[in-house]
């Protein structure tokens, strides 16, 4: 099976460790985020990566090499400008359009879902699959009765009638009509689909999951990852 890491962005929001390092490369309780992500998914079976890779491309070729030491093959998409997400994956077509299905994995995500999952949903009237993951309030919530006293205190709660997009896809080859040149999946392909009925969600709970955009999400990453034992 083959998975596509989009890895090209700039980080502008962990500046100044980007300035150096690109924001895959960035370590977790001592290893890159673009390794975690790989030895995660080669668990179930990923052993080929596309990594469309673009601001300080070369750092992350030097780190990854072909893949050899991972256990994985690994090529490489360039991005000479920024595509956005969508355009990433379509620059990305000739390495796919064989392929049954491919994953497409943001490369700023942290998790220990079990990407199977939207494998298995795929249907023969659907192209592509979201794995998706109940909102955690960034804040603290806090409940008070008819006559406004305060009643309790609830840090950060999940709120479970509201799901959010992991960054995590399953698509068919199908989808490259669908995508643009330049652009982002969030803003025109997955929007079109939808409309289409042509993807479809999958839950996921009780999972570890972490988008990691600004410095402050770099601690609650390590928390996490040692919460859930995977570091």
């Amino acid at each position: 099976m083959k998975a596509v890491i989009l890895a090209g962005g700039l980080g502008k929001r962990l500046r100044p460790i980007t300035n150096a390092i690109p924001k895959p490369l960035i370590p977790i309780c001592g290893k890159p985020i673009i390794i975690w992500q790989i030895e995660w998914l080669k668990k179930y079976g990923v052993n080929e990566f596309v990594i469309c890779a673009g601001y300080l491309r070369e750092k992350v070729i030097e780190a990854l090499g072909n893949g050899s030491k991972l256990g994985v093959r690994i090529g490489y998409v360039i991005e000479d400008t920024p595509l956005g997400t969508g355009g990433a994956v379509k620059n990305a077509e000739p390495f796919l359009k064989g392929e049954e299905g491919f994953f497409v994995i943001n490369g700023d995500i942290l998790t220990n879902l079990n990407p199977l999952k939207l494998k298995e949903v795929m249907l023969p009237t659907v192209l592509g699959a979201i794995a998706v993951t109940p909102l955690r309030s960034p804040y603290g919530i806090v409940s008070f009765d008819s006559n406004d006293y305060i009643k309790s205190f609830t840090e950060k709660p999940i709120l479970r009638d509201f799901w959010i997009n992991a960054g995590v896809y399953y698509f068919k080859p199908g989808v490259f009509e669908y995508l643009p040149s330049k652009g982002d999946l969030e803003t025109t392909t997955l929007p079109l689909l939808a409309k289409r009925s042509l993807l479809k969600a999958v839950k996921y709970t009780n999972i570890m999951w972490k988008s990691v955009d600004t410095h402050k999400d770099l601690d609650e990453a390590e928390k996490l990852l040692k919460e859930f034992s995977l570091s």
